[in-house]
């Protein structure tokens, strides 16, 4: 079983984006059915950090008070995918996002995640 993130790309300060993550078969392969799902985010020379997290009930928790109010984290309908919607970007949200899945309850420690995706690269621009 693998994750696939996307969504990342190039974005002005102050836009948005959306990221993706589901199971491996290109995107329609798996569910994520008693699954929570945490972002995870690594920018160049700092440490992996827990930016939000869905469980397998629909909690969101955040784990950056930078981010509430701007990132919100949902479930596709039909539970193969989760999304994280990101607005009013800002230049310190630049990073590579990670998407992780365990089994139903979210952690801020990701070493607890069975399923890592490979990260896609968001780019914040002045």
């Amino acid at each position: 079983v693998q994750l696939q993130a996307s969504g990342g790309g190039l974005v002005q300060a102050g836009g948005s984006l959306r990221l993706s993550c589901g199971l491996s078969g290109g995107m329609s392969g798996g569910s994520l059915v008693n699954s929570a799902v945490g972002w995870f985010r690594q920018a160049p020379g700092k440490e992996r950090e827990g930016v939000l997290c869905i469980d397998y009930r629909g909690t969101q928790t955040y784990y950056l008070d930078s981010v509430r109010g701007r990132f919100t984290i949902s479930r596709q309908e039909d539970e193969k995918l989760v999304f994280l919607q990101m607005s009013d970007l800002k230049l310190e949200d630049a990073a590579v996002y990670y998407c992780a899945r365990r089994r139903f309850y979210c952690s801020v420690n990701g070493s607890v995640y069975e399923f890592w995706g490979q990260g896609t690269l968001v780019t914040v621009s002045s």
